[in-house]
């Protein structure tokens, strides 16, 4: 009684409400607008003489016409294909000195008035003409009033819809997926054949049938520069516009023609060629529920993690019974050891034998991907000088260097299947069709995924597009393998699936592998070396027991979740933080570096105590401070206390002594940190 009356009907919700709040003083300008564009074309239908419409479309000069404008848009087209698609190409991928120009004579037709634009054509090619009299004494070929001249004009206005449509697909396009392509072997004619070229198919045919539908239609350029000859240059157009001075409703009649044709074009575009790969390829598919169940997923040995260990964990051969796969094969070259040299962004020497798995990590803009892209030859902010089991593959493209690339969005060919692209690197290779469909189902099955062998990427889950991602770049048998951050688009739960599956076939990988990531846990369980990177420089390399023990970056010492204070070594033990205050460490515990030295001072958060009231005792490190904030990990909480006298320190305590101390966001405590519980590093 009385309440605000709801109404059932669609639309009434927050749709609704932005139909009813459309302002009236943009909504009649836009019905009008619509009137205006859709009254021609009822004058069209209402002025048609329905009964003789059969009759004025079989005459013989119309379907003379109607012939001419079909060979006419159809040369015009395949004329448009051989130059325009190269053109798109040119403008979308390639930088160069005038492009805005180049672009700008490409959009050129579409403003010119076509009458000009055949003036112009006139002008260029024509008997006294720039280039006319040359065509004509060399090859004997006269442009004006002749088919091929109906023709070149036809193609100068239609082409730019072509070039516009591809540019604007190319530039949507992830270059991950051409690079991919290359890295697994494929050449530069073979990426654009079997990855490019079928991904851009939706926006070709678009662009095609707008091309050909605005060659069909073509009047001003054609009579201007071709004339207007029965049978040589009269197209349906200018067919209509004779019939107009003779026969009206004959003209009424063609022009009914050209209009529904026009309008075919237009429906078949809407939706049907516009979408599909290209949207497909500009975007990783999701994760989450939307995705479908991932039924051969591993799972994860053990407990829950709650934290790094020290060692890299041992692979258990009973895993393998548990997916029902085998070890993975090592790569066709048993020498796969790596040798390279930096310089540019990043500037250091990298060495491995082979079998080695090194994990890079560091902060963004560290140089990490720089340093993957460097070693495939894809970036020019830095160089490598590479050799891989003794071959210099420095000079040789990214597809013979025999290095695979996994980037972060696993980069799947979306118009191929799972199996079709597991197999590619091995057709790129010359491997046998059957052949190399049989290998690539079995590494699909090694990694659990082999029931998926015929969905597409956007049919795969997370975890499962990510496997199949891998086990694409193991087929291709490379001599180095190259994974950038493979799992940071995943949940908690398929991370720990797929690091389990990874973990398992990197052991049996016989070249060199790279991955960068920023997961401890990863660099941990995964590398047998950590590589860590700051400013484009290496600042450590060193096994993950060692980085974790004593990490010379305090990014990485924070990483691990630990304390990490910069600063300088002082007398007798101490450390002065860059923050200010001063720090007692245990000279017996190990060489200090001498006074003056920068060094980095780690205090594990565990190793830090909270007191209402200052200790008394034996901790040689106390200060005062805040609880600024609290956060909950796994079973325990991590403490930030800030503190006047040093910088910030994060202290690990259990819920129970929280609660016991009462601890609340500006809780006023003492902190306090045993002088043996610092480990101090030089930098």
């Amino acid at each position: 009684m009385g309440g605000p009356v709801r109404s059932g009907r669609p639309g009434a919700g927050a749709g609704g409400a932005v139909r009813r709040g459309v302002p009236a003083g943009l909504l009649v300008p836009a019905l009008v607008g619509v009137a205006f564009l859709l009254l021609p074309l009822v004058g069209v239908l209402a002025r048609t003489d329905w009964p003789s419409l059969l009759h004025h479309l079989t005459t013989p000069q119309v379907t003379q016409a109607l012939r001419l404008s079909l060979v006419v848009s159809g040369w015009a087209l395949l004329l448009s294909l051989l130059m325009g698609v190269p053109l798109a190409w040119l403008l979308a991928r390639v930088p160069f000195p005038g492009k805005a120009l180049v672009r700008s004579l490409v959009l050129l037709p579409m403003v010119l008035p076509p009458t000009v634009g055949g003036v112009a054509l006139l002008l260029a090619f024509g008997r006294r003409g720039v280039l006319g009299p040359w065509l004509e004494s060399t090859f004997g070929l006269t442009l004006p009033f002749h088919t091929a001249g109906a023709v070149v004009a036809a193609a100068f206005v239609a082409m730019p819809f072509l070039v516009i449509s591809l540019e604007g697909a190319l530039a949507g396009l992830r270059p991950s997926l051409e690079e991919t392509a290359a890295s697994l072997g494929a050449g530069p004619l073979r990426v654009f054949a079997t990855v490019t070229l079928p991904l851009l198919a939706p926006a070709l045919a678009a662009g095609a049938a707008l091309t050909w539908a605005r060659a069909l239609g073509e009047f001003g350029a054609t009579i201007t520069f071709a004339g207007n000859l029965p049978g040589a240059t009269q197209t349906l157009p200018l067919q209509v516009y004779l019939l107009l001075q003779d026969s009206p409703e004959a003209a009424t009649s063609v022009s009914l023609l050209l209009l529904v044709i026009a309008m075919a074009v237009l429906v078949a575009l809407r939706g049907r060629w516009t979408g599909g790969a290209v949207r497909e390829a500009r975007a990783t598919p999701p994760e989450g529920a939307a995705a479908p169940a991932d039924p051969a997923g591993f799972t994860e040995p053990g407990a829950p993690e709650q934290g790094v260990t020290l060692e890299k964990p041992p692979i258990r051969p009973e895993a393998d019974a548990d997916a029902g796969a085998t070890a993975a094969p090592a790569p066709a070259a048993e020498d796969s050891d790596l040798r390279a040299e930096l310089t540019g962004y990043t500037h250091f020497p990298l060495t491995a034998p082979a079998g080695t798995t090194i994990a890079v990590v560091g902060p963004n803009g560290a140089g990490k991907t720089t340093l993957l892209r460097a070693l495939l030859g894809l970036t020019p902010r830095a160089h490598a000088e590479v050799l891989l089991g003794g071959r210099d593959v420095t000079r040789l493209p990214t597809h013979r260097r025999e290095v695979a690339w996994v980037p972060q969005d696993g980069a799947l060919f979306p118009h191929l299947s799972a199996l079709a692209n597991t197999a590619y690197g091995l057709r790129a290779r010359g491997v046998p069709r059957a052949e190399a469909r049989r290998q690539a189902r079995e590494w699909l099955e090694r990694l659990g995924v082999g029931e998926l062998a015929g969905r597409r990427p956007a049919q795969l889950s997370g975890g499962q597009a990510q496997r199949v991602a891998l086990a694409r770049a193991l087929a291709a048998r490379p001599r180095l393998l190259l994974l950038d951050e493979p799992l940071a688009a995943l949940d908690q739960t398929t991370r720990a699936r797929v690091r389990h599956t990874l973990r398992r076939h990197l052991a049996g990988f016989g070249g060199v592998c790279l991955i960068v990531t920023h997961d401890p846990v990863e660099a941990v369980s995964l590398a047998d070396r950590v590589l860590v990177l700051e400013g484009g420089a290496a600042v450590q390399d060193a096994p993950p027991a060692e980085v974790t023990r004593h990490p010379r970056s305090p990014w990485v010492a924070r990483m691990l979740g630990a304390n990490a204070w910069e600063g300088t070594a002082g007398p007798g033990g101490t450390v002065e933080p860059a923050g200010g205050g001063l720090l007692t460490t245990a000279p017996g515990e190990g060489t200090l570096p001498p006074a003056g030295t920068p060094v980095l001072a780690v205090i594990a958060p565990e190793a830090v105590s909270l007191h209402l009231a200052r200790p008394e005792g034996s901790p040689r490190n106390v200060w005062p401070g805040t609880v600024r904030e609290l956060t909950a990990v796994g079973s325990r909480l991590r403490v930030l206390v800030t503190s006047p006298e040093v910088p910030s320190l994060v202290a690990e305590i259990t819920p129970a002594a929280a609660a016991d101390l009462g601890l609340t966001d500006g809780t006023r405590v003492w902190t306090a940190v045993k002088a043996t519980e610092v480990t101090v590093v030089g930098l």
